[in-house]
């Protein structure tokens, strides 16, 4: 049974490319809930968001999400791209905002 701490413990292996942390820390996903099982598999479904609507390296990051996921054999995901409620720096856990010199 894959648990949510297991798909947030494989998401930190995604990093932005532009800031060298990963998505995690950086507060890029906002829910992880199980939901039923079909055909043997357990079903996910996600949001997460990224700094702006804009960003140049979505593309390159949500298929990294999605490679990292594929891992989870006996599990599938439906992630959801939302930018409400917005992204902003207080999303990030005190290492990630440590490494980028917030207070």
């Amino acid at each position: 049974m894959t648990t949510k701490q297991e798909i947030m413990d494989k998401l930190k292996e995604v990093a932005d490319p532009e800031l060298g942390i990963n998505i995690v820390d950086l507060g890029f996903i906002y829910k992880i809930e199980k939901r039923e099982t079909k055909n043997d598999k357990e079903q996910f479904y996600m949001e997460m968001t990224f700094t702006t609507p804009a960003c140049p390296l979505m593309n390159v990051m949500m298929t990294d999400v999605q490679k990292k996921l594929e891992e989870f054999k006996n599990a599938d995901f439906e992630i959801k791209i939302v930018f409400e409620p917005r992204w902003t720096v207080d999303r990030m856990s005190p290492e990630a905002k440590k490494k980028l010199g917030i207070k």
